[in-house]
């Protein structure tokens, strides 16, 4: 565990247990924030291969749907690929945040996150810590299955796609700290956060349209999915990694991102500086 800087802040808070206390100093939580960003991107550094291999769905479904989606619209591949790779890095933002829940459950389970708790630092600063690290395989894994669709004819807009990485890691903090809270909700019960994760992942995928185009699908489904963040997300970023900048789905993809951020980080510090 990294180290930690000595207690800046008094004990015996209104939120309870070291470092959760409402007097926290903003330069201190930031500073607290940077600790466990570094102390949760340290398993990352050290063994790469598992950023590489959580890219074998996405990679799965480039090579086999995307060939699939060009052949149902009669597109060529390259201008299949442009439509459909967006929506798959939104899926790997999706699928990676979503899961990260399961690691802190693991935590809690093992002992190890109790004794984060004691340590000297503002509860809220595990959770944005741990939520921040997450943009980070994130944009890695984004970067490598762009480079692998423009071997295949892919052409993405340079500052469209940095903009759009930058929009997806927002909204990844959001459900990072989502999946956090889950899990330390579900810390005495591990089955209620695969569950509630399982039942809201892939209808929450398929109802964003980042497969198949909804305008072809029941009127009913197109309703449900304007109710989807997600939805927003893989609009903005077809339309950024496209380089259509003015095109109104990029505001928002920006909105919904930002929300979902504040939503999640709002919840997850809720249940950390609540967690036993």
């Amino acid at each position: 565990m990294t180290a930690v800087p000595p207690p800046r802040e008094p004990s015996g808070s209104a939120s309870g247990g070291a470092g959760g206390t409402a007097q926290a100093r903003p330069a201190g939580v930031l500073h607290d924030s940077v600790s466990v960003f570094v102390r949760e991107l340290r398993p990352v550094v050290r063994d790469p291969f598992s950023v590489v291999f959580s890219l074998m769905q996405p990679l799965m479904f480039l090579a086999l749907f995307g060939p699939l989606l060009g052949g149902m619209t009669g597109l060529p591949l390259d201008q299949a690929f442009q439509w459909f790779v967006p929506g798959i890095v939104v899926m790997i933002a999706l699928f990676g945040t979503a899961m990260t829940g399961s690691n802190l459950l693991f935590e809690i389970q093992s002992g190890a996150h109790e004794r984060m708790l004691v340590a000297p630092v503002t509860r809220s600063s595990l959770m944005v810590g741990r939520a921040c690290k997450e943009m980070v395989p994130l944009v890695l894994q984004a970067l490598v299955l762009c480079g692998v669709a423009a071997l295949f004819g892919f052409r993405p807009s340079l500052p469209g796609m940095v903009v759009g990485l930058a929009i997806l890691a927002v909204f990844g903090v959001g459900l990072g700290a989502l999946s956090y809270a889950l899990a330390i909700v579900s810390r005495n019960r591990d089955w209620m956060f695969w569950t509630v994760q399982q039942g809201l992942l892939f209808p929450l995928m398929l109802l964003s349209g980042m497969l198949l185009p909804l305008e072809a699908g029941p009127r009913w489904m197109q309703v449900l999915s304007r109710f989807n963040p997600l939805t927003y997300m893989v609009d903005a970023e077809r339309a950024l990694f496209n380089g259509r900048f003015a095109d109104p789905a990029v505001a928002a993809g920006a909105l919904a991102a930002a929300a979902l951020a504040a939503l999640g980080l709002a919840v997850g510090i809720r249940a950390m500086r609540h967690s036993i």
